[in-house]
């Protein structure tokens, strides 16, 4: 059963902080709903949305639902790797093994519904009512 604590959110934390100093990016961590962990990357000098746009852009099918990302983005954990390239594709990755940090595992399998993880991982640049800001 997903949990997340405050406990573990300290470990993430003090894992997480090296990383975003190291790529000049601020951000916060938080707890939903004793489940996720959840980053929530407010500035920086990476610009996530230019190169998500123009990653996908570039890609068979383009944008989603027709209209390129303007002032935030909900970062898919399974697909980061596809939706973006460079320096803001090696944050991510660095991120994401940040984050699973704190005893981290994901035994589901969801062809016969069966859902068994240590705790779920969001990431967020920017948000609907604060866009995210390049520096």
């Amino acid at each position: 059963m997903a949990y997340m604590n405050q406990e573990k959110k300290a470990i993430i934390a003090s894992k997480l902080k090296p990383i975003l100093k190291k790529y000049g990016v601020k951000g916060s961590l938080k707890v939903n709903n004793h489940s996720t962990i959840v980053l929530n990357v407010k500035s920086g000098k990476i610009d996530f949305i230019k190169n998500y746009n123009s990653t996908v852009s570039n890609q068979p099918g383009g944008f989603r639902n027709g209209s390129a990302a303007e002032k935030y983005l909900n970062i898919n954990p399974y697909w980061y790797h596809e939706h973006f390239s460079g320096q803001p594709k090696e944050f991510l990755t660095e991120a994401l093994a940040a984050l699973k940090g704190a005893d981290w595992y994901d035994e589901s399998d969801a062809q016969v519904d069966y859902f068994n993880t240590a705790y779920y991982v969001d990431i967020n640049i920017g948000k609907w009512s604060k866009p995210y800001i390049v520096e």
